[in-house]
């Protein structure tokens, strides 16, 4: 049976699963598609081991490897060059190829909301940020703020967002990051579950700021965040992570299995809030 794959360590939280399987079953696709445990010291051996398999599709790629694999890869989709960052893979005539759907789903969160000229700020400097940030400059925003613990890693993404007014704040100096922004979106692991909370004094903050912004979580597990839930007590517009899960997945299916997937609907939305990953 042809199969595609989702990798990651931790990886019991991915709720991508749930949503191919689903649209497997509504196509009637005779296939499958599994979380992979893969460790950071795994990861070319686990390739190796893909490139032989006549049944294998790809794999979406998840925290920490969106940025290791790359040098794994025979070569990367421009928007994935451009970014810097990969978190799909197809196999396509005997190479291994990168995607970066991230940037799908963003768009599938943002794409309503009025931002040209205005200022976002973006917690989070990973693979996951990178997307961000580059979509941020493709609807010519204003300015960005960047809010991280690691500033080296922040200083890097301002390549993807050429002449946009782009600054680096510290978790300290979230006040200010935040204030005025349409939008604060949450670009790290904090609170996905497994990972760290995210820190009080960065909820204070969202709650001082989020009146009238929009106020998206990449984190998809679980759906209602304490981000979210602070952002929509400030008076923000939660915008949760399962619109972009699905928004990057759908592009996902596509290369995988060759077929659109299927539109969202209720019933996928809820199924992806009721069961737990682990179950599925």
């Amino acid at each position: 049976m042809i199969f595609a794959e989702v990798i990651g360590d931790p990886i019991a939280q991915s709720k991508s699963p749930l949503i191919h399987k689903y649209w497997l079953d509504r196509l009637s696709i005779a296939g499958d598609y599994v979380r992979t445990l893969i460790a950071a010291d795994e990861l070319a051996s686990f390739l190796d081991g893909r490139r032989s398999d006549p049944d294998w599709r790809g794999f979406n790629v998840t925290i920490p490897h969106k940025q290791a694999i790359i040098p794994l890869l025979d070569r990367l989709d421009p928007h994935a060059e451009a970014i810097g960052a990969v978190n799909c893979v197809v196999p396509e005539d005997g190479a291994l190829v990168g995607y970066n759907t991230d940037i799908d789903g963003v768009a599938a969160a943002l794409d309503s909301v009025e931002l040209s000229g205005r200022k976002a700020a973006v917690m989070g400097a990973g693979g996951a940020a990178r997307a961000v940030v580059a979509y941020l400059a493709s609807r010519r925003v204003g300015r960005i703020a960047l809010v991280v613990r690691n500033a080296e890693r922040a200083e890097r993404l301002r390549s993807l967002a050429p002449g946009v007014d782009t600054h680096v704040f510290g978790f300290d100096d979230a006040d200010l990051a935040f204030a005025g922004a349409a939008a604060i979106i949450n670009a790290s692991p904090l609170g996905m579950a497994g990972a760290d909370p995210m820190p009080q004094s960065l909820l204070d903050a969202v709650r001082r700021h989020a009146g009238g912004a929009t106020v998206f979580d990449l984190v998809t597990t679980p759906a209602d965040t304490e981000f979210l839930s602070t952002g929509a007590a400030g008076g923000g517009h939660p915008v949760d992570g399962l619109t972009m899960l699905l928004g990057q997945a759908a592009r996902a299916f596509e290369l995988f299995f060759g077929a659109p997937a299927p539109p969202p609907d209720e019933t996928l939305r809820d199924l992806l809030t009721t069961v737990s990953p682990n179950s599925a």
